[in-house]
Order: C-alpha cells, then structure tokens, then sequence
C-alpha cells in the first residue's frame, strides 16, 4: 500500500497511508489532509488511488503545487515523489511487494519507439472521447463477463470499446476524465480530473467508485455511452 509522509523542515508531521481512491488535501477542515497554512489553498490538491497507481492534482491552489521542484497541473505519482506544499512536504511512498510488482511491469512493457515508460504515461488514442490506457493487459478472467461501451452520440455513434483491460480511460484530457477499472468482482467507474463528474443513468458520481451494471448508461464530457455485459 502507498502511503504520504507529511513534514516540515525535516520533522514528520504525520503518516497517511493512501485508503481511499480520492483524498483532498487543503487548508478547510473537510479536507483529508489538512494543512493550517495561509500558503495552502482552502482545497489545494487531490490524489486519486487507482488501483496500484496514484494521481496528483492541483486544484487551481493560489500558490501551486511542486513535485521535485517542478510545478504540476496533474501527475503520475512515482515511489519517492516530493509534493511541496508551500513550506510543507509530502513524500510518497510505495511498500516493498507493490513497489515490486510496479518495477516489473515497467521493465516489461515499452513504446514502439522502445523507450520504457511508466504504466500512466502509456495511453493509445481510440477516438476524440476515448484512449485506452495501456495498464495490465490481461484476457478477462473466466469469472468475468466480457464487457464493452458503444458510443450513443458525437461523430463516432456506434463505436464499440472492449473493456479488456485492467484499466480503460474514458475523456477528454483537461476537461472530464474517469475510468473504468476490470477487477475480480466486476467493473467500476471512478471520477479522475476535472471539475464536473461523470454521469451514469441521470445520477452525478460522488469521488468513490461506482459498480457498474448492464446496460448503465455514462456521460462523459458531453458524450454518452452504454455499458453492457458480452455473451
């Protein structure tokens, strides 16, 4: 499991392990990890836990956010990571068996151009609204329905994506991403960037994950599609 070790001038504050898929992090006492400081914004920055992967990003703070002295919008947090928060830091951490495992994958996986990547940074454009991120590619598991989206509007009405994968991106980049993560107990949809939250059957998301059943149908910015189970 991630974790994220608060300090301060090289005193640790305190130990967050990452339990939840969305934690906020922001001065208001609603947040996560608050942090009582005029330098950080009311709601700073989110991190959103995908699995094994973790997702920063800054929330349009008034200061910004740092990650190894470096200004983010939204990043793919690495093992070892330093977010900067004003005068606070958040380190973040992978344990040993996950950080293994992440280590493999990247060793085995590469671009056509053979440069290796991390597993965020591997994604394949399928149409304007849609790009499938290439992480843990794997045949369904026999437990497993097979299932799909098809396009129910926008230039590409009708266009079906199989959900083969451990997780599928669905938006667009900078306006509305969610995805749908294929684990052992059926398929789920969780909200990744953007201001406004995916949709499924005339219901807004909340920042947990959302089962998903057949024949559900999601809007994602702006474009609508229907999940459904193969046979």
């Amino acid at each position: 499991m991630a974790k994220l070790i608060l300090s301060m001038d090289g005193l640790v504050l305190k130990e967050i392990p990452l339990t939840k898929e969305r934690l906020s992090i922001g001065r208001k006492p609603h947040n996560d990890i608050q942090i009582d400081s005029l330098a950080i914004s009311g709601d700073h920055a989110v991190v959103v836990n995908i699995l094994n992967d973790s997702f920063l990003e800054d929330m349009n703070s008034t200061n910004g956010t740092l990650v190894n002295g470096q200004p983010i919008k939204k990043h793919f947090l690495r093992n070892n990571d330093v977010i900067e928060l004003g005068k606070y830091k958040l380190k973040y951490m992978v344990d040993a068996q996950t950080g293994a495992a992440a280590s493999d994958f990247e060793r085995n996986v590469a671009t056509r151009s053979g440069v290796l990547r991390p597993p965020g940074e591997l994604q394949l454009a399928a149409t304007d609204i849609m790009t499938r991120s290439n992480i843990g590619v794997v045949p369904p598991a026999p437990s497993i329905p097979a299932a799909a989206i098809q396009l129910l509007n926008g230039p590409n009405v009708g266009k079906e994506l199989d959900l083969t994968k451990t997780l599928t991106t669905l938006g667009k980049p900078g306006l509305q991403v969610a995805v749908i993560a294929r684990r052992p107990h059926g398929y789920f949809i969780t909200h990744v960037e953007g201001r406004q939250f995916p949709i499924v059957n005339g219901h807004v998301l909340d920042a947990q994950a959302r089962p998903l059943s057949d024949h559900d149908v999601i809007e994602i910015a702006g474009i609508k599609m229907e999940f459904f189970l193969k046979a």
